[in-house]
């Protein structure tokens, strides 16, 4: 096979401890996955499913452990926001899987944050548009590397918390999720085949907020350790 250009590189995130690289095929994201955070949004926690979008896969920004990576604020916002969330890798896929086994799937976890673009998400919003370039732009998806399940469990539970210069901005716990990841791969299932090199990031508590060049974020779940950025 012939190229027109050089293919490009695959988004991969490292293994934590390994020199392993886990190739990223797709990234889902589903919204309001926290009660505090959907009354937040403006959402009804109490009646509504699961809902996803998606990131481009080379918008992911992998961040070392204990090291301060640089983060760039994107063009074309003034409102640039934080959201932590716990991210969930595929090494197997599927179609209609059964909740039960949903976790089979997983490969490991890892702290991220869903930088969102919110002017352009609240204007696509109240245009009944899509949020692509609200939660597209480069490097918008920062994430850790990934520890494997068979060394840390399936995580249900344990605090997720980031920070900004220091303050807490987001504290929450992973059991407050309204959907469990193995409630979100069997719903997504349901609508697109899961493949190998799929990520979820599974949602954000409450205390969304903007971020400006020259403060540093936090981010930690138990067991995954944290990352740290920097906005410049």
């Amino acid at each position: 096979m012939t190229f027109v250009f050089p293919a490009p590189e695959t988004p991969a995130i490292p293994v934590a401890g390994t020199s392993a690289l886990f190739p990223v095929r797709r990234v889902y994201c589903v919204g309001r996955n926290y009660a505090a955070h959907a009354r937040e949004m403006g959402g009804d926690p109490t009646r509504e499913p699961p809902f996803f979008f998606m990131k481009p896969a080379d918008a992911l920004q992998p961040v070392p452990a204990d090291a301060l990576a640089e983060h760039p604020y994107p063009p074309m916002t003034g409102n640039y926001h934080f959201e932590i969330e716990l991210v969930a890798a595929l090494s197997r896929g599927g179609r209609d899987v059964a909740v039960e086994d949903a976790l089979d799937l997983v490969f490991g976890y890892a702290v991220g944050i869903d930088m969102t673009r919110r002017d352009l998400q609240d204007e696509a919003k109240a245009l009944r548009r899509p949020w692509a370039l609200a939660k597209g732009a480069d490097l918008s998806g920062p994430v850790g590397p990934l520890h494997p399940a068979s060394q840390v469990g399936h995580l249900a539970s344990g605090e997720i918390v980031l920070e900004v210069d220091g303050a807490v901005r987001q504290k929450a716990d992973l059991a407050d999720m309204i959907w469990s990841v193995a409630e979100q791969v069997s719903h997504l299932s349901r609508y697109n085949e899961l493949f190998p090199g799929d990520v979820i990031f599974t949602g954000t508590p409450d205390g969304v907020g903007a971020v400006q060049r020259g403060e540093t974020m936090r981010a930690r779940i138990a067991g995954l350790g944290a990352i740290a950025l920097t906005v410049v």
